[in-house]
């Protein structure tokens, strides 16, 4: 497979303008895939006073019906080459086959999504005490910065740029160095279905380089960001000398509460592939486990059984659910916060690595934590559980909302009234009450506290890369 290497800038694949390169590597084999282009300063230079030249020739200003064809033809296109999209994916990060295609589906579902939106997107009249006429009107910020994680590359650059792109802005993307690839495929299918010549920037680079770059840009109006909350941090100071609004959703720790009512069974088998799905590296991650004290050991038997079966190794076999880690230095991250926990107050029940190449760790829960322990309070990004048991309904919600990230979580019980109670009450942005689903294209997508702020997917993405102006019309 040819592996995609060059920068896209204004409808043209170019090398850096250093020359400079960087590798990508292969995590389940640990082989180099191939070099990829280097942004730097000069190509996002370059990129952005495309992008603003576009944004000003051309899409803004394009009848929506236009703008809805193209992105329909995109989301057609995705589905087209969807097999092929799906095989980069898992060479490029390791991803298992099936959750690959299941990612490269949900792309395509979003643009479909967005495209059917363009022409339901729109502004209010409004009566005022002084008569005349007044009316609302969304317009589009100009050029969108999305710069991207490496742990869901291809969804989270699509749920970005496809919102974006249907409000009439253009978009400038920086993947992570570790995943650029499905986004420079993006950017080329993009031009395929019609986009026009710099309406979408493929920049994969060196954040200190080109991402710091493109937030500090004039031109850029918005940075669209999902990472870690320590860059998070950072972009929102360099957005701030230029008052850019950010949208961030960051790091998260996210609770998995199961009442002694509940479908234990139920929530047993499922809750395993609730953090360790993606190899654990998931910011929506369930991997902080409290399970009412009547049915705990009962409950961690039965979740043990159920991590058993899953199914760890060769990201190309369909039957496979966990590939490996990244890179060598996630899977030392991961080994690193489980040495943390080797005191003999704690138990370790499965982990470590699969013989041969790659990245590979096992899934492993970790009993007898206090919510002093690093290993409980901190994001790990690797397949680790933590598992407590509580007595009080109070205490554990005074728990949960200790964490200082507030993302996703789920909540075990067949009582109605404990359920809307509980929901209520926990600080996270989103919550999936006996079940584990985070994510839905019509839904907003987003968290509290230190998991960020802003809202993904829905109509509320559609608003958060608009401005809104009102005009009123004497009588």
């Amino acid at each position: 497979m040819k592996i995609p290497d060059r920068l896209l800038i204004n409808g043209s694949f170019c090398a850096a303008a250093s020359g400079k390169t960087f590798s990508v590597t292969n995590p389940a084999t640990e082989e180099t895939l191939g070099a990829v282009a280097a942004a730097g300063e000069s190509d996002v230079e370059r990129a952005v006073s495309g992008a603003q030249m576009a944004y000003e020739t051309s899409w803004r200003d394009m009848a929506p019906g236009k703008r809805t064809q193209i992105l329909f033809k995109f989301a057609e296109l995705l589905r087209t080459h969807a097999e092929k999209l799906a095989q980069l994916e898992m060479l490029n990060i390791g991803k298992p086959i099936s959750d690959s295609r299941d990612e490269i589906g949900l792309g395509a579902r979003i643009f479909e999504y967005y495209a059917g939106a363009v022409t339901k997107f729109y502004g209010q009249t409004i009566p005022v005490a002084r008569g005349g006429f007044d009316f609302t009107l969304p317009q589009p910020l100009g050029v969108i910065a999305a710069i991207v994680p490496w742990n869901f590359p291809f969804p989270i650059t699509c749920w970005k740029v496809a919102p974006a792109l249907a409000t009439g802005n253009c978009v400038v993307v920086k993947p992570a160095s570790l995943s650029p690839l499905t986004a420079l495929r993006l950017g080329e299918i993009g031009m395929e279905a019609g986009l026009p010549s710099g309406v979408l920037q493929i920049v994969p680079g060196p954040g200190s380089k080109a991402g710091e770059a493109l937030v500090l840009h004039p031109h850029v109006r918005k940075i669209s960001f999902t990472g870690s909350t320590a860059v998070g941090t950072r972009l929102m100071e360099l957005a701030a000398r230029g008052l850019k609004p950010v949208g961030l959703e960051l790091g998260g720790k996210s609770p998995n509460i199961v009442f002694a009512d509940a479908d234990l069974e139920q929530a047993a088998v499922s809750s395993p592939m609730s953090v360790f799905a993606n190899t654990g590296q998931d910011c929506c991650a369930r991997s902080r486990m409290f399970v009412e004290r009547p049915v705990y050991d009962k409950f961690v038997d039965l979740f043990s059984a159920a991590m058993a079966k899953l199914v760890v190794g060769d990201p190309a076999k369909p039957e496979t659910q966990i590939g490996p880690l990244v890179s060598a230095a996630q899977r030392q991250i991961t080994e690193e916060y489980l040495q943390s926990a080797g005191t003999p107050r704690h138990k370790i029940i499965g982990g470590g690595r699969l013989p041969g190449k790659g990245f590979f760790s096992r899934p492993a829960i970790v009993l007898g934590c206090e919510p002093a322990d690093k290993i409980w309070r901190e994001e790990i990004f690797g397949p680790v559980v933590c598992i407590r048991p509580f007595d009080r309904e109070a205490d554990m919600l005074a728990e949960v909302n200790a964490s200082p990230y507030g993302l996703s979580g789920s909540l075990w019980t067949n009582d109605l009234r404990r359920a809307l109670r509980v929901a209520g009450k926990v600080e996270s942005g989103v919550l999936s009450i006996n079940c584990h689903n985070s994510v839905h294209v019509e839904t907003p997508f987003g968290g509290f506290k230190q998991s960020g702020f802003g809202r993904d997917h829905g109509m509320k993405a559609m608003e958060s890369f608009t401005e809104l102006k009102n005009i009123y019309v004497a009588p």
